[in-house]
């Protein structure tokens, strides 16, 4: 089965953040989420995050000094199947 480039970069994006352990409470700067990807792809990140927050599967902290984001804690399992359907990565 293929995933389309969306799709790996999205579970890339999670795995970035299950691996780093912002879940919950723990928070990172939106703009970290670029980090580690070619930068001529930085507005398709962008686009495909705010995807992600509005699936519900990361969450956002407004604050004075930018947009903070964290994984759902409640929906872990299934971004933890996601990241392993996609890219085949286990924790």
């Amino acid at each position: 089965m293929d995933f389309s480039d969306e799709d790996k970069i999205k579970a890339t994006i999670l795995y970035h953040l299950r691996r780093k352990k912002v879940i919950g409470g723990v928070h990172t700067h939106f703009d970290t989420l670029k980090r580690g990807f070619p930068s001529h792809i930085g507005k398709d990140i962008d686009k495909i995050a705010k995807e992600l927050i509005k699936d519900g599967l990361i969450i956002t902290k407004p604050t004075s000094y930018g947009l903070q984001v964290s994984l759902n804690k409640e929906r872990l399992k299934e971004i933890e199947e996601f990241i392993l359907k996609v890219l085949g990565l286990e924790f």
